[in-house]
């Protein structure tokens, strides 16, 4: 439990540097180094999601169940890919924080294990579904306008 407890504390001073350790004037709300390298174009997210998986691989080596472990994959994806988008990604950089929330889901694993796994396997399920959805409405919309298409050409 010791181990546990030194690699929690570590995890969470990382993810308050990444996410929360530089106060933004004027204003009652804080960034991390994550934002700030996420600014960089192409490498500066690829870099950020490098130092995230950090939380993640700590994470597997406690024995922090798969569900688990793919909702930090999750957040670290969406932080990732969303912040590729200029302006509006480096926004979304800076209030994701997708570090601070990973360190939580492993403190909630440790603290309620049982509970913490139960909502990571419904969020898992959910997220699945809308995937599914998502490809059946493209599918649907790519028939849709192939009938149509054939219908303008051919006749």
């Amino acid at each position: 439990m010791p181990e546990r407890t030194d690699v929690c504390r570590r995890l969470e001073r990382l993810a308050w540097l990444m996410d929360n350790s530089i106060p933004v004037p004027g204003l009652d709300y804080r960034i991390g180094l994550d934002g700030i390298i996420g600014l960089v174009p192409g490498l500066g997210d690829a870099l950020g999601a490098v130092i995230s998986s950090y939380i993640l691989s700590e994470a597997a080596r406690l024995g922090t169940p798969r569900p688990i472990l793919l909702r930090m994959v999750f957040n670290i994806a969406l932080d990732a890919v969303v912040g590729t988008i200029p302006i509006l990604g480096d926004l979304f950089d800076f209030t994701w924080k997708a570090n601070l929330r990973n360190v939580a889901l492993l403190r909630g694993y440790l603290e309620k294990p049982r509970k913490t796994v139960a909502v990571s396997r419904l969020f898992i399920a959910i997220l699945v579904l809308l995937v599914i959805l998502f490809a059946g409405f493209l599918l649907l919309a790519s028939a849709l306008l192939l009938r149509w298409l054939w219908h303008v050409v051919s006749g």
